[in-house]
């Protein structure tokens, strides 16, 4: 069984008339601590797959199961706090707020949570800490350089501690220097925090940091390549440094502490 389970899912969309396939009764599984990336030509199902497994978008056909909720029978009422408790997103464009500081920006997803202020403070603080950059958290996105822009939309995605993180084109905006700085970061918190990461690249540099690559193409998978270098995180056992809980204190102790 899987964190993530999608099987026999069919994804169309309506353009100019026409209807397109852009998933073809797709069946895939990623087991917890898994690191995946999704590759293909553009139009294959790659972004869709995220958009399906956090909930920004329905399948027309099959089952998704994600941390054991089969999301497809959500209300649309219940989508925002299945994301808020499960899912990190990682965007291509950033898309920090440019008006709000580092910290400020990641404070926004633990709005949802049931943390006070100060927890949210404690929390927002210890994710900048974990991406290295306390130090840069009260400049505003424009202060910044795209690699930290960067990894202050991993520090928001990490901000909640979700089981899963959802990057698409995580380094598509940077050069190969930030980038593999990017991509190794992605590595550690899947070895250290335990973090499960779907990540969708055409960089087959950052492809090799994931346990596994899918190539995805006309919406079916076409073949796997196994990184067999690549470490797998060990399911269900704490990081060196793992990320508090939204529900619980953010510490830099031995491990996350019991959700809420």
């Amino acid at each position: 069984m899987g964190i993530i389970e999608m099987h026999g899912v069919t994804k169309r969309y309506s353009r100019g008339g026409e209807t397109l396939t852009v998933l073809d009764r797709l069946d895939l599984v990623v087991p917890e601590g898994d690191f995946v990336a999704l590759m293909g030509p553009s139009g294959s199902g790659k972004s869709t797959i995220l958009n399906l497994v956090g909930g920004l978008d329905a399948a027309d056909e099959g089952s998704i199961s994600v941390a054991g909720l089969e999301i497809t029978s959500l209300a649309s009422s219940e989508l925002p706090h299945f994301r808020a408790r499960h899912i990190g997103f990682i965007f291509q464009a950033f898309n920090l707020v440019p008006v709000l500081t580092a910290w400020e920006n990641v404070m926004l997803p633990l709005l949802l949570t049931p943390l006070d202020k100060a927890g949210r403070r404690k929390q927002a603080e210890f994710a900048l800490e974990v991406v290295g950059l306390q130090d840069r958290m009260h400049h505003r996105p424009r202060q910044l350089s795209g690699g930290q822009e960067q990894r202050v939309a991993i520090a928001r995605a990490l901000a909640t501690d979700p089981d899963i993180i959802l990057a698409d084109e995580p380094t598509g905006d940077l050069d190969r220097d930030s980038a593999n700085a990017i991509m190794d970061l992605l590595r550690r918190l899947n070895v250290e925090l335990k973090k499960t990461l779907l990540v969708v690249t055409h960089d087959h540099v950052a492809a090799e940091r994931a346990r596994r690559v899918l190539h995805l193409d006309k919406g079916v998978l076409a073949r796997e390549v196994r990184n067999e270098a690549a470490p797998l995180a060990a399911p269900g056992t704490a990081g060196a440094r793992g990320a508090a809980p939204a529900g619980g204190s953010a510490s830099g102790g031995s491990g996350a502490g019991p959700r809420r």
